[in-house]
């Protein structure tokens, strides 16, 4: 449960720095990743207790799910690293929710965030600036991620 939580707490931190900056620091993708393989080499499981073999799997996924978007232009590099870390500290059921689950989250502020806008706060829409619709095709991943994170927690919990 505490190993969930610190994901949770990464993912956010993540997508706070993305929403705020349009950009998410090597600090915080690279020391993920970094930390997620060390754990799995020194205890043989990924941080939520899959094998290493399954975290080695969703790690492969991850890049197999993220590399064309990267490639296409539609998702940052951080992006990639976010979700390739994320796999190799989880297993592919966590990976394939946060992924699907980043989607549909993507897809309904999409739809929503139209009607929505206009009835926020100055305040608010200034603190999410970036994620205004209609202002640029390629909006921040990571509140996505972290969502998507979320409901597959819930799902799979």
């Amino acid at each position: 449960m505490i190993q969930s939580l610190l994901l949770f707490v990464w993912l956010a931190l993540c997508a706070v720095q993305d929403i705020r900056q349009r950009q998410i620091a090597n600090r915080l993708t690279l020391g993920g990743l970094l930390l997620a393989w060390v754990y799995v080499l020194w205890n043989g499981t990924t941080w939520l207790g899959a094998p290493a073999a399954e975290g080695g799997w969703a790690f492969g996924l991850s890049l197999l799910l993220t590399l064309p978007g990267y490639a296409l232009g539609r998702l940052g590099a951080a992006d990639v690293k976010l979700l390739a870390a994320l796999g190799l500290a989880t297993n592919s059921h966590y990976l394939l929710g946060t992924f699907v689950g980043a989607g549909v989250a993507s897809v309904a502020w999409w739809l929503v965030a139209p009607w929505v806008w206009p009835l926020m706060n100055q305040g608010v829409r200034n603190a999410l600036q970036y994620l205004q619709p209609q202002v640029s095709n390629k909006q921040p991943f990571a509140p996505f991620v972290f969502v998507g994170f979320a409901l597959a927690w819930v799902w799979i919990h």
